[in-house]
């Protein structure tokens, strides 16, 4: 009897396994659609160009951004929740710049950013559909801030915004979600919480829909005055 392969067969296992987690670490975003891995979301977002397809994220902490030119791109979380982009920002804008065709977001967390101007949002939506669904937005100057498209759609459903806003240093007021003139939005099953500054939803869409929502400003601070 050959006690040694049941252990031969464990170390190459155990092998395998290790190279995948170090693979996923080095290369964490994939393009679904083609299986191709990349080390910079950016680099993920260049390679989908104007096509359609989803960028699923491995668990982490990134200081990654990107800015996306065309295309409908999904950015989703491998694991809803455990994916965050920390402090990040392109264009001196946001962590996501989309200007694309559309875009949707699902199950990632923004947080921390800030820029000279006092605007660092998660998100800066200038042109095209925006689908954002179980994200979470914290800790930053903006969750959400968009240019003008009135072609175009907002949707948000199943999200969290907290300690988000500004009314500081000489400049305009920064907020939780800043709208412009975009065709809708819709703001559903969310969560607003401990303000910073501003308005939580702050919107010049001529259609706007925002139902069944939690606003708590019980630890909001620094309100417009």
């Amino acid at each position: 009897m050959n006690f040694k392969t049941p252990l031969i067969a464990a170390f190459i296992t155990a092998s395998v396994a290790g190279t995948a987690v170090q693979a996923q670490r080095d290369a964490p975003f994939k393009v679904q659609e083609t299986g191709e891995t990349f080390g910079r979301l950016a680099e993920a977002v260049a390679a989908i160009g104007g096509n359609n397809a989803t960028i699923v994220i491995a668990p982490g902490s990134y200081g990654d951004c990107a800015v996306q030119k065309a295309g409908r791109i999904t950015y989703k979380a491998a694991v809803p929740g455990q994916t965050i982009f920390d402090g990040g920002v392109c264009e001196g804008k946001a962590s996501l710049v989309l200007r694309g065709k559309a875009a949707t977001i699902n199950g990632i967390i923004f947080q921390n950013q800030r820029v000279p101007d006092g605007n660092g949002a998660g998100i800066r939506i200038e042109r095209g559909d925006l689908y954002i669904y179980n994200a979470m937005f914290r800790n930053a100057e903006q969750g959400i801030l968009s240019a003008d498209d009135p072609s175009a759609e907002i949707v948000i459903d199943r999200s969290t915004f907290q300690r988000l806003g500004r009314c500081d240093r000489g400049l305009s007021c920064a907020h939780s979600i800043y709208i412009g003139d975009f065709g809708s939005l819709k703001v559903t099953n969310s969560r607003f919480e401990k303000g910073s500054g501003g308005h939580y939803v702050k919107s010049r869409a001529p259609r706007a829909t925002i139902n069944n929502n939690s606003f708590d400003d019980t630890q909001g601070a620094r309100p417009i005055t």
